[in-house]
């Protein structure tokens, strides 16, 4: 039976170990969503992760959600990476780089006055935005036309060429969490009545496999990952049948040999709750990752059940550079401080200490 320790196959690359680190927004970007020194040290610092997957990166200009979160649509975002990618690398790790649009959850106060787009002219209502003028409600999103759709699709495309120059081992699609990708895929957010992109689940569905189909044709399937939250109400998300649209995912998304399918297993606010692990594992014939409050011992026993390949950790890992060492002698886990999530700077970033450093 595979345990947390055990290498995994990935494509074309050898995971030395199935703890993965899960994407975190970190807010750490510089002007112009730069990603600087301080993100290239905070990844080289979590090397020892059997993969990095980097936080959700802004695809196109103008769409930002977070103020501070980097891109990968412009030379000098390139040029940013390539210090993370040769650090981690440098380290002997691996990291994916994951490609982002927020859509409805973006804000006229990040991104010049422009009014976000979306699947259906539907706000945001369970949260505010953080924006240069303090905290704000969400707007009213544009629906985006039938005929817009083609150049979102073209900048996922761009972003991927973009993260293969900044020398990425592979790319994740961002399919969750409530952002644009995941705004088509449900259909509490998605409410179009006509049109190739909404009403059946296969519609709702095209927006999220046209651009696996482009990022591929970048990548090659096999250096491509997909990230997905059906019951993740986050962003005032919901779906009528969420069971349902899992295992439909699981077995559309065979097809196209990804490197992996990375899940949400549940809802951070606990308003929908099922089980979707077991119907996809059911369905899905390639590497299975999930995700959400997993400790060690549970995680183990996941995979040592088949239940899933690897288990990718959180806030566990942001406070813990070291975390797989810690996990195998059984050390105890620095705790995060959540007042530093989304602060500008080293703290709570780059400054937790490692076994070595702890006295």
């Amino acid at each position: 039976m595979p345990t947390l320790f055990d290498p995994l196959p990935l494509g074309p690359l050898t995971l030395p170990n199935r703890i993965l680190m899960a994407p975190l927004t970190r807010c750490r970007a510089e002007e112009g969503h730069l990603p600087g020194a301080l993100i290239a040290e905070h990844y080289a610092q979590r090397a020892s992760a059997g993969l990095l997957i980097a936080e959700a990166t802004m695809v196109q200009e103008g769409h930002s959600a977070f103020w501070h979160e980097p891109g990968i649509y412009s030379d000098a975002q390139v040029a940013g990476w390539q210090q993370t990618t040769s650090r981690v690398h440098a380290a002997g790790g691996r990291i994916f780089l994951q490609l982002w649009h927020g859509g409805r959850a973006c804000h006229p106060l990040l991104n010049n006055g422009q009014l976000p787009v979306g699947a259906s002219p539907i706000a945001i209502t369970d949260d505010l935005v953080h924006t240069p003028e303090g905290k704000q409600a969400y707007v009213v999103p544009r629906m985006l036309g039938d005929d817009e759709i083609p150049e979102i699709v073209a900048a996922f495309k761009r972003a991927a060429e973009n993260a293969l120059a900044a020398g990425f081992d592979g790319v994740e699609v961002h399919g969750a969490n409530g952002y644009l990708l995941d705004q088509f895929l449900r259909d509490g957010s998605n409410q179009r009545s006509t049109g190739p992109y909404g009403g059946s689940l296969e519609n709702r569905a095209r927006l999220l496999l046209e651009v696996i189909e482009a990022v591929s044709q970048v990548w090659g399937s096999a250096r491509v990952g997909v990230r997905i939250s059906p019951l993740n109400s986050f962003n005032s998300m919901r779906d009528s049948d969420p069971i349902g649209l899992a295992t439909w995912l699981a077995d559309r998304l065979n097809g196209y040999h990804l490197a992996y399918l990375h899940i949400l297993r549940g809802d951070l606010f606990q308003q929908q709750t099922g089980d979707i692990v077991t119907p996809i594992r059911a369905h899905y014939q390639g590497v299975l990752i999930s995700n959400m409050g997993y400790t060690a011992e549970e995680a183990t026993l996941a995979i040592a059940r088949g239940e899933v390949d690897a288990v990718a950790f959180g806030v566990p890992f942001l406070a813990n550079p070291d975390l797989p060492a810690r996990f195998r002698i059984g050390a105890p886990l620095n705790p995060a401080d959540v007042s530093t999530f989304y602060s500008p700077g080293a703290v709570g970033y780059t400054d937790y200490p490692a076994l070595s450093s702890d006295g």
